[in-house]
């Protein structure tokens, strides 16, 4: 009877272990959507001020783009393209980074008449 006691006590270790490891992937894999998301959000938003231009909203759409992106912007005729990339590490810095890129494209808006 002593026996069976002890091995409940195990797998209930064990378990809690898996679980808890369990919940940290999670937490991670939604840092790194939450990541992304801010991403495509940026580059949405700088691409709207840059195709309206607007440089001091783009440079405030920039600020709000995750630590360590780096937003592209690039012109081609009517159109403004932008790109930014990450090498996104949330939490655990030994974990290998994820390489995270959003792109948005708009029609640059034409000069008001005067």
């Amino acid at each position: 009877m002593g026996a069976e006691r002890g091995m409940v006590t195990a797998e209930l270790a064990v378990a809690s272990l898996l679980v808890a490891v369990v919940v940290v992937v999670v937490g991670w894999l939604v840092g790194v959507l939450g990541l992304a998301v801010r991403c495509q959000d940026t580059a949405w938003e700088v691409a709207r001020q840059e195709a309206r231009g607007d440089r001091e909203a783009s440079l405030r759409a920039r600020a709000g783009a995750p630590p360590g992106a780096r937003v592209a912007v690039a012109r081609g005729g009517d159109q403004v393209q932008v790109v930014v990339e990450l090498d996104a590490k949330p939490w655990l810095g030994w974990l290998p980074a994820v390489p995270l890129r959003a792109r948005a494209a708009t029609l640059s808006e034409p000069e008001p008449e005067r």
